[in-house]
């Protein structure tokens, strides 16, 4: 009987809501493959960090908000521009140094920004974001719109004096802003639980008595509901919301990690509830789409992750001039050398 239950609850949203999940996670998945494999081939270089595991983060997120509201996170950046529909070749020409990637080649990996998709970007200094964040949501508070500002950042950003400050003025000034800490276990190769007295993250937010919950990150409808609530309470006036996603990365921190802190034991166990394979088994099993709609799925995205790859190959490398060039707001700004 509960298990009937259970698959009536997973059918509460449309046919295309779980297309849209299904293909936008299966979209970050075989683009973070990819990546990763060209890595390999010394084709990407620098850092690297995958979103693999990690992709019901960015979608049930996406799904959740309005596409007037604002996208800020860490250098694990590539699965929340995919997830709001950044042309994935710019990403790939961006992770190749190139001129046609989404900061002319300039950011690399850990730096993808799109405008157009209000995603203000990737930051490698660790929790450089969150004060930003509450910066982007003041703004949207003083002009008087709608709009919220979604922030990501890792589980070890939390120990950084910024995270508390932002935190403070958010709920102070009741800024329309979502903090979203992606709880996948390790700070690098530090586990929180050797790093951390509060083993529950979501808890912190109590300090400044800001509302806060635990979400089960592998599951996109559990991720689309939490970001649902925090983006209503942020839009009555209320102010912010800390959400712990609780989640994994299937790979290591970044494409030179070892992975010798954790076991394939437990990589394996966290597999078995991989969010890809979740949300197709709920549309099979719920015959919300057939198996050869999927398949269309699978080879119209696998179809974008080519083109993304020789749309970077075959871009040009950016100018040497172009170091001088986006320092500066003003163009003729006088103290830029060249």
């Amino acid at each position: 009987m509960a298990a009937k239950k259970k698959a009536a609850e997973k059918t509460k949203y449309s046919k295309e809501q779980y297309l849209y999940w299904y293909e936008s996670m299966y979209l970050q998945r075989k683009f973070e493959e990819k990546a990763g494999q060209l890595y390999g081939q010394q084709k990407i270089r620098g850092f690297c960090h995958l979103y693999i595991g990690q992709e019901a983060c960015s979608s049930g997120a996406v799904s959740a908000l309005d596409k007037d509201d604002k996208y800020i996170t860490s250098y694990r950046d590539h699965g929340q521009p995919l997830a709001l529909g950044t042309y994935p070749g710019a990403v790939m020409a961006e992770l190749f140094g190139k001129a046609t990637g989404t900061t002319k080649g300039k950011g690399g990996s850990m730096h993808i920004f799109d405008k157009e998709v209000n995603f203000m970007g990737g930051h490698g200094i660790v929790g450089a974001q969150i004060p930003m964040a509450a910066g982007i949501a003041f703004s949207e508070k003083y002009r008087g719109t709608q709009g919220v500002c979604i922030c990501y950042m890792g589980d070890g950003a939390v120990r950084q004096g910024a995270f508390h400050e932002a935190l403070n003025l958010a709920m102070t000034w009741k800024l329309p802003v979502i903090y979203v800490v992606e709880n996948n276990g390790y700070a690098m190769g530090t586990s929180v639980a050797r790093s951390s007295n509060v083993k529950e993250l979501y808890t912190l937010a109590e300090a400044y008595d800001m509302p806060a919950e635990p979400v089960d990150a592998m599951d996109v409808e559990a991720v689309h509901e939490a970001v649902s609530r925090a983006a209503e309470r942020a839009r009555k006036g209320d102010g912010p919301t800390f959400l712990e996603f609780k989640t994994y990365r299937f790979r290591g921190h970044s494409m030179s990690d070892p992975q010798k802190y954790r076991t394939k034991e437990e990589v394996a166990e966290w597999k078995m509830r991989d969010p890809v394979e979740m949300v197709k088994h709920t549309i099979l099993e719920n015959k919300i789409a057939t198996e050869d709609e999927l398949k269309s799925i699978d080879e119209k995205v696998k179809g974008q992750v080519a083109d993304a790859v020789k749309f970077a190959e075959e871009s040009p490398f950016p100018d040497a001039s172009e170091a001088f060039k986006d320092i500066y707001m003003q163009e003729d700004y006088p103290f830029v050398m060249e």
